[in-house]
């Protein structure tokens, strides 16, 4: 054993790998080409870089709608933005609730939060990390307004369960679909369009990007409006009114953005089925690593690439393989997030406004919520313990996929 751990890179070894892979923070890493400077320059040509009179964002808009098959496409700043969007059109009361998960960028809480709605916290099945269905319906309560559902890694939540949840009970399903271009979370379904509202981002390091944005899409003609009116100041651009309708932010997506983020979207379907091939190489050359379950290849978008941890068996938990891969020269991370979006300190301390509890406190939301652990047992093994992820990336290269395996199987052999 101990011979073997001097192997390791992290004790003295020979790393696996010397040479950078390519990132989404850099030009390797990206899909850019003529395509989107060409329209950034007919941007700056025509002078007009907001979106109101242009073309690009409409271009865009129509797109991602027609991709989807849905009615409409709403482009905003981000994909928090589309998120606030859809709790905005939403409407909820102060201290209704909102059905979520704890395994999830905070941005997923924010747009609760800042509609004065209470996120309520259900776990996670232990091998995705996307929400258990069974442990929504425990969350229920008359005070109920939505679920929003996270695609996770690329992973399909199992969002036609949820629907049929929320249609159940008279709430909406939102979709977080941030890290879920192309995923597909059924047969011939497109993440996004089995919920009421679907949610997307381009930031820098999503499978397209256009630095920031995100776009909102639906087949309600009622909802898509709502939610035009809530990213644009309630001000109805479908008539001459100079007036303001309902409150709403200005989450205004430019034409900029627009221009890059259309060429992008013209690559998005060669760039999501190269991470799946890849994606696949990975996994054969993985297969059968006692305590080290791979991810399901069905509907997979691989945003990133998790793996699943049995310590047990698998010689150590998320922390200890990804510090032992990062050695070897793979991009591994063993702590998606430091911690269940319950446990971030805005919530633990219940600040929200000021120094009051509002919403999380009677009234508004005739109870007081505290989000203490164990809330979300399986979500906190998940972050603390089992999952391991790799990044991600559409242009590696099979030598660059043997590679990652060949450090896996490394530190596998090492550890065990």
């Amino acid at each position: 054993m101990t011979s073997t751990l001097d192997g390791l890179a992290l004790h003295g070894g020979t790393p696996v790998r010397t040479r950078p892979f390519p990132v989404a923070t850099g030009a390797a890493g990206r899909t850019f080409g003529e395509e989107e400077s060409a329209a950034v320059r007919e941007v700056l040509t025509s002078g007009r870089l907001n979106a109101l009179g242009g073309s690009h964002v409409a271009g865009l808009e129509s797109d991602v709608a027609r991709l989807h098959g849905v009615g409409q496409a709403v482009a905003c700043s981000s994909g928090t933005a589309a998120l606030h969007m859809a709790i905005g059109a939403l409407d909820p009361d102060p201290g209704d609730e909102v059905i979520t998960t704890p395994v999830t960028d905070f941005g997923t809480i924010i747009a609760i939060l800042a509609q004065n709605a209470v996120p309520v916290f259900a776990d996670v099945d232990p091998l995705t990390g996307n929400l258990c269905p069974r442990s929504v319906e425990r969350c229920l309560s008359p005070r109920t307004r939505a679920i929003v559902a996270v695609h996770l890694l690329g992973a399909p939540a199992p969002v036609v369960e949820l629907a049929e949840i929320a249609r159940g009970h008279g709430i909406m399903l939102i979709e977080d679909c941030a890290q879920a271009l192309l995923t597909e979370p059924a047969p011939g379904r497109l993440a996004g369009t089995v919920g009421d509202v679907g949610c997307f981002s381009l930031q820098q390091y999503k499978h397209i990007t256009c630095g920031e944005g995100g776009l909102a899409i639906t087949d309600d003609p009622v909802l898509a409006r709502r939610l035009r009116l809530f990213g644009d100041k309630g001000r109805p651009r479908d008539t001459a009114a100079r007036t303001h309708l309902s409150f709403g932010m200005n989450y205004r997506m430019t034409e900029l953005q627009g221009a890059v983020a259309k060429a992008q979207l013209g690559r998005l379907g060669d760039v999501v089925e190269r991470r799946r091939r890849t994606a696949r190489r990975l996994a054969e050359s993985l297969r059968g690593l006692p305590g080290v379950g791979l991810p399901e290849e069905t509907g997979h978008s691989f945003w990133s690439f998790p793996l699943v941890l049995d310590p047990a068996l698998a010689g150590g938990t998320n922390l200890r393989w990804a510090s032992a891969l990062r050695a070897e020269g793979i991009l591994a991370e063993g702590r998606l997030f430091d911690h269940p979006a319950y446990a971030s300190p805005v919530l633990a301390n219940g600040r929200i406004y000021g120094n009051s509890t509002f919403p999380l406190s009677s009234p508004p939301s005739r109870k007081d919520w505290s989000y203490g652990p164990g809330l979300c047992p399986v979500a906190e093994r998940l972050l603390a313990t089992t999952l391991l992820v790799l990044f991600w990336n559409e242009n590696y290269t099979d030598a660059d996929v043997d590679d990652i395996a060949t450090a896996v199987r490394k530190v596998h052999a090492a550890l065990t």
